[in-house]
C-alpha cells in the first residue's frame, strides 16, 4: 500500500512516542487506590449523593443548553488555538476539521490509561499524514500547550482577585504568587528572545548541558529545531494575542458550563469563588492520575464548591452534571471522530495525489523525454 512521505515516519514516532510514556505498576497503583477512595467517599457521603441525583432529576432544560453551548464555545476555541498556529506556519486548515480532530484526541486522552501521550502522538500523526512537516508538527503542539496552561494561569490569577483577600483565599494565595512570579518570568525570556546575542548565549548553554550523551544532544537538537521553528510560528508580540486569547477563552467557556449547570439545577451560584475553584481543579485534573481523571475533579472541585459556600448536595449535583457534559457526552461524539479521522488518513494515504480537502493536486510537469 502507498503512504504519503513521511507517513510511515510519523507513524513509527508516534507509537514511540507513546509507548516510551505507558503507565506502568505505580501508576495503575495510584489509580487503583483513587477509585477504591472514590468508592469509600461515594458509600460516605451517599445522603449528598441522593441529594444531587434528585436535584438533577429536576433539570432545567433551558438553562442546561446554554450549558452545552457553552462547552461547545470552549471545545471550539480550543481548537482554533493549534489551527491558527498551523495558519502562521503558512498551513491553512477549516475549522471544522481541526475541531475534529481535537474533539477525538480529547477522547483518546480521556478514556485510555496514559491517554494524554497516545493522543499527541495520534494528533501529530494525523498532522504528518496530511502533509503538516514534522517539525511544525511538533512546534504546534508544544506552542498549543504552552498557550493552554498560559490560560491557565490567567484565569488562577482573576480567580485569586474575585474571590477576596479573606477565608478560603489564604490557603491558595501562595500558589498565586508563584503563578504571577511564571508568568512574569516568561514574558521576561520571550522579550529577551528577540535578541540574537541571548539566544546564542542560551543556545551555548543548552548544548552544554548535554556531555557526551549522543541522545542527549540528539534530544537537544529536537528541542531546538522545534523551539526555532516555534519563534518562526508568530513573529513579534501582537500576532500572539490571537491564538492566546484563544486558549484563555477555551477555560473561560468551561467554567462558564460549570456556572450554567448550577443555574440548570437552581443553585445559586457562589460568582466570588467560582473562578478559582475550576481553575484550581484543573491542576490536578491535568495529571490524569486516572482516566479522564475520574474521581479526581469531582472530588476536588465539589470540595472547593462547598469550601466557597456551596453545601454539599449541591455541589456534588452542580459537578456531577458538568462532568456529564464535559466529559461523558464528549467521549461517543469524540470516538466518531476518531474512527472519521483515521479512516480519511488511510484513503489519503491510499492516494496521496490528493489534497487533504479533498480537491485533487496537480501532478509535477513531466521533463522533456520522460
Amino acid at each position: 500500500m502507498s503512504e504519503r512521505p513521511g507517513s510511515a515516519a510519523a507513524d513509527r514516532e508516534g507509537w514511540e512516542a507513546g509507548r516510551l510514556v505507558r503507565p506502568g505498576p505505580v501508576w495503575w497503583l495510584g489509580a487503583g487506590l483513587l477509585v477504591g477512595a472514590a468508592a469509600v467517599v461515594a458509600v460516605w457521603r451517599r445522603h449528598e449523593l441522593a441529594q444531587a441525583f434528585s436535584l438533577i432529576s429536576r433539570v432545567h432544560v433551558p438553562q442546561l443548553a446554554v450549558a452545552v453551548g457553552c462547552e461547545a464555545l470552549s471545545v471550539v476555541c480550543f481548537a482554533a488555538v493549534p489551527r491558527r498556529l498551523l495558519l502562521a506556519g503558512g498551513v491553512r486548515w477549516s475549522l471544522r476539521r481541526m475541531t475534529a480532530i481535537v474533539v477525538a484526541a480529547n477522547a483518546v486522552a480521556g478514556a485510555l490509561p496514559g491517554g494524554a501521550a497516545f493522543a499527541t502522538a495520534w494528533v501529530y500523526r494525523q498532522l504528518s499524514r496530511r502533509g503538516v512537516k514534522p517539525v511544525l508538527g511538533a512546534a504546534v503542539l508544544v506552542v498549543a500547550g504552552a498557550l493552554s496552561a498560559l490560560g491557565l494561569a490567567i484565569l488562577t490569577v482573576l480567580g485569586m482577585f474575585t474571590v477576596g483577600t479573606a477565608g478560603a483565599a489564604a490557603v491558595v494565595r501562595p500558589v498565586a504568587g508563584i503563578l504571577v512570579l511564571a508568568l512574569v518570568i516568561g514574558l521576561a525570556l520571550f522579550s529577551l528572545s528577540r535578541f540574537a546575542g541571548f539566544r546564542a548565549a542560551v543556545r551555548r548553554a543548552w548544548f552544554g548541558t548535554g556531555g557526551r550523551s549522543g541522545r542527549v544532544r540528539q534530544a537537544q537538537m529536537l528541542l531546538v529545531r522545534v523551539v526555532e521553528q516555534a519563534r518562526s510560528l508568530q513573529p513579534g508580540f501582537r500576532p500572539w494575542l490571537r491564538p492566546a486569547a484563544y486558549a484563555v477563552m477555551n477555560w473561560v467557556f468551561d467554567a462558564a458550563c460549570l456556572a450554567a449547570c448550577l443555574w440548570a439545577l437552581g443553585i445559586g451560584v457562589p460568582w466570588r469563588g467560582i473562578l478559582l475553584a475550576y481553575a484550581l481543579t484543573q491542576i490536578p485534573g491535568s495529571l490524569r492520575l486516572t482516566p479522564g481523571s475520574i474521581g479526581v475533579v469531582e472530588a476536588s472541585l465539589s470540595a472547593l464548591l462547598v469550601l466557597y459556600g456551596l453545601p454539599p448536595g449541591p455541589a456534588i449535583a452542580g459537578v456531577l452534571l458538568y462532568r456529564a457534559i464535559s466529559y461523558w457526552a464528549l467521549q461517543p461524539v469524540g470516538w466518531a471522530n476518531w474512527i472519521g479521522v483515521t479512516f480519511q488518513a488511510d484513503r489519503l494515504s491510499r492516494h496521496p495525489g490528493r489534497r487533504t480537502d479533498g480537491e485533487p493536486v496537480q501532478p509535477p510537469p513531466r521533463e522533456p523525454g520522460t
